[in-house]
This record gives structure tokens, C-alpha cells and sequence, in this order.
């Protein structure tokens, strides 16, 4: 096999907690993150040039000289690592849709891509344990994105165990033209003093009980208007519960009904928000 298209789906956090920072500056996490139907598509062709080289859709994304910063280009060096694959030779396609700085793990939805995609490529055979193991030294989010569905993730992410699958809805994604630093999301994190108050947060597959009993501890520290507008929004078209995704600045709004869940993004639209109405998905990164 010398070429594969992967489906890259993001994620959201239905809730999400800081809970601590290990000595490596890692923060641990306790968050629920669930795949939508959102998705970048990754196109991986097996070649003999003896190096790894990408291009995207989304000319912000660092593609040529600057590849080595794509976390695309990570997992396939780590992917090489593991295996010992010594003849090395790589193109990455990647079309964009998931928007950048936006917590929706775009660039770990196309690492994992490639990580699942170079494993069926090269015939590898590896269990989905291996790959977990290869994307938790590219990003933490990537474990996830390779496994996808609904999931509990502790540690810094690398943790993962099954959690009730989503209620059936429709996820409404809104986000302004103003990204947030993951980098500086966390800084402002560690003014905090986390506390057992902040660390209580109960995932239930339920909409309802996720409005009682979830939320995401970055919308405490966050200085983006366009959070709580967006989510404004989607209150005033129905939506069930609505947060920000990750370190934002993505917000998502479940819906029961389509009308609602469409209406919602058009006014979203209309307003020059970027949205998109999507589906959870039961996978993560799956060929096409």
C-alpha cells in the first residue's frame, strides 16, 4: 500500500478540571472528551525521498521549512521511532476544517491521523495500546483522537477509560476570529489555587444532568468575550447546555432537535462567527 486517506475527527471536553501540574510543567486533567463529526481530512503517500514533508489547506498551519513544528510531522517521526522503519519517505496532505486555537485538538486529530494511517500503510499490525503509546510523546490530546468515542482522560491525557456515550443530539460549534494560547491559558490556570471544590465535577451521558453537573475550568480564567457571547446564542436558540471546548476559544451547544441545532448556526453565521453543526462519533481517527 502506498497511499491512505484518513478521517481526522476533533474533539470536545463535555467537561474538563485542571487538577494539578506534575514537576515536567505538565498539567493532569480530569475531562470527558467526546469525537465530532468535525473533521480534517489526512492524506498520507509512502514515497522514497528519504524525508517528511507536508502541506495543508490552511496556509497558518507550518508546512515546508517549518514542518517539523506540525504535529503531523511529529507523529510520523515518532511512528518511525517505534517501529524502525529505516526506509523513511513521506507526503502529508492535510485539508482543514477544524479551525486553529479554537480547544477542538485539530493539530492532535491529524497526528493520530497519521500515527493510525502509517499503521496500516506499513502494515505494522500495532495494538491500539501501541499507538496510544506513540501519541502521548507527540501530544496528549493525540491518545485520544486515536481511540475517539466518549472517554475519561486523566493524567495529562494519556489516560483513557470508557465512559457512557453521549445522549444522541446535534453539537452546535461556534468561535470568533480570535484564537486562545493553550500556552497561556495554563499560565493564568496557575494563579489559581486549585481546591476538592474545583475537582467535582460528575460526567453523566444525559444533557440535562451535564448542565447540573459539568462545566470547564477554563471559562473561569478566560478574557475572550466571544466565549460567552457564543454561548449566549446558543441558550437563546435552545440548546440544552453549552460550554467552551478545551482552553477555548471553540464553545459547542447540544441540541435535542436539528431546527434548533441549525438555526443556532446561522445566527452564528450571520453574526461572522465560524460554525458548524456536527454528530458525536463512536471512533477517532479512521481510514476513508
Amino acid at each position: 500500500m502506498k497511499r491512505i486517506i484518513m478521517t481526522a475527527p476533533a474533539k470536545i471536553n463535555l467537561m474538563l478540571d485542571v487538577t494539578g501540574k506534575r514537576d515536567d510543567g505538565y498539567h493532569t486533567l480530569d475531562t470527558v472528551m467526546q469525537s465530532i463529526s468535525l473533521c480534517d481530512t489526512v492524506e498520507i503517500l509512502r514515497n522514497s525521498s528519504g524525508a517528511i514533508t507536508v502541506d495543508c489547506t490552511n496556509k497558518s498551519v507550518p508546512c515546508g521549512e517549518s514542518a517539523e513544528k506540525n504535529i503531523a510531522f511529529k507523529a510520523a517521526m515518532s511512528f518511525y521511532g517505534f517501529t524502525g522503519i529505516s526506509d523513511i519517505g513521506l507526503h502529508i496532505s492535510i485539508e482543514k476544517r477544524i479551525p486553529s486555537q479554537a480547544g477542538l485538538g485539530g493539530g492532535s486529530a491529524d497526528g493520530a491521523a497519521v500515527i493510525a494511517g502509517m499503521n496500516m500503510l506499513y502494515g505494522t499490525g500495532l495494538s491500539d495500546s501501541q499507538l496510544c503509546g506513540i501519541g502521548a510523546k507527540v501530544g496528549a490530546d493525540v491518545p485520544f483522537c486515536i481511540i475517539g468515542g466518549t472517554k475519561l482522560c486523566k493524567g495529562i491525557g494519556e489516560i483513557i477509560s470508557p465512559a457512557p456515550p453521549l445522549e444522541d443530539c446535534f453539537i452546535v460549534i461556534g468561535k470568533g476570529g480570535v484564537g486562545i494560547s493553550t500556552a497561556e491559558a495554563y499560565k493564568k490556570i496557575d494563579r489559581l489555587s486549585l481546591s476538592d471544590e474545583q475537582n467535582s465535577l460528575i460526567y453523566d451521558s444525559t444533557l440535562c444532568s451535564l448542565k447540573k453537573t459539568c462545566g470547564n475550568i477554563f471559562e473561569t480564567v478566560t478574557e475572550n468575550k466571544n466565549v460567552s457571547k457564543v454561548k449566549k446564542i446558543c441558550a437563546d436558540n435552545g440548546a440544552v447546555y453549552s460550554a467552551m471546548s478545551g482552553s477555548g476559544s471553540a464553545v459547542f451547544g447540544l441540541f435535542r432537535e436539528q431546527k434548533e441545532a441549525a438555526d443556532c448556526s446561522l445566527c452564528l453565521k450571520e453574526q461572522n462567527f465560524f460554525s458548524e453543526v456536527c454528530k458525536p462519533l463512536p471512533y477517532g481517527a479512521k481510514s476513508l
